[in-house]
C-alpha cells in the first residue's frame, strides 16, 4: 500500500464530499449553504491539489487539471459570496451564482474522483 496514494485519496474524496454538502440544497436560499462548509471545501481542494502535484504521469496531468478547476471555481464562489455580501447585496441571483459555480467545481470533483478510482483499479499490485 502506497501512503502517498492513501492521503491523495482521502483528500480527493473529502473534497468531493465536502464540495457535494455545500452544493446540495436549493439554490434560491443561502441559509441552507453553510459558509464555512465553501471554505472547507476550498482547503481540501487545494490540498488535494498539492498532492496530485508530483505525479508526472498523464492521468496525474488530468487529475491535476481537474484539480485546478474546482480550485477556481470554489474560489470565484467564494468571491462571488464576498461581492454579494459587501458590496452589491444578496439578491437572489448573485445566491443562484454562488451555488451554480460551486456545481461546477463539484462535476469536476466527481470527474477527478472517477479518473482517480478507475487509475487505482487499472495499477498493477
Amino acid at each position: 500500500m502506497n501512503l502517498s496514494n492513501v492521503i491523495s485519496g482521502f483528500f480527493i474524496i473529502l473534497a468531493l464530499t465536502t464540495n457535494f454538502g455545500f452544493f446540495y440544497g436549493d439554490p434560491t436560499i443561502l441559509e441552507e449553504h453553510s459558509k464555512y462548509e465553501l471554505f472547507a471545501a476550498i482547503i481540501f481542494n487545494l490540498i488535494a491539489t498539492i498532492y496530485k502535484l508530483g505525479d508526472k504521469t498523464q492521468l496525474g496531468a488530468v487529475l491535476l487539471a481537474t484539480s485546478l478547476v474546482a480550485d477556481i471555481q470554489l474560489i470565484a464562489s467564494a468571491s462571488v459570496w464576498a461581492l454579494g455580501e459587501y458590496v452589491i447585496g444578496m439578491t437572489p441571483e448573485v445566491t443562484t451564482a454562488i451555488i451554480s459555480i460551486s456545481g461546477g467545481a463539484l462535476v469536476a470533483n466527481i470527474i477527478s474522483a472517477t479518473l482517480f478510482a478507475g487509475g487505482t483499479l487499472k495499477s498493477k499490485r
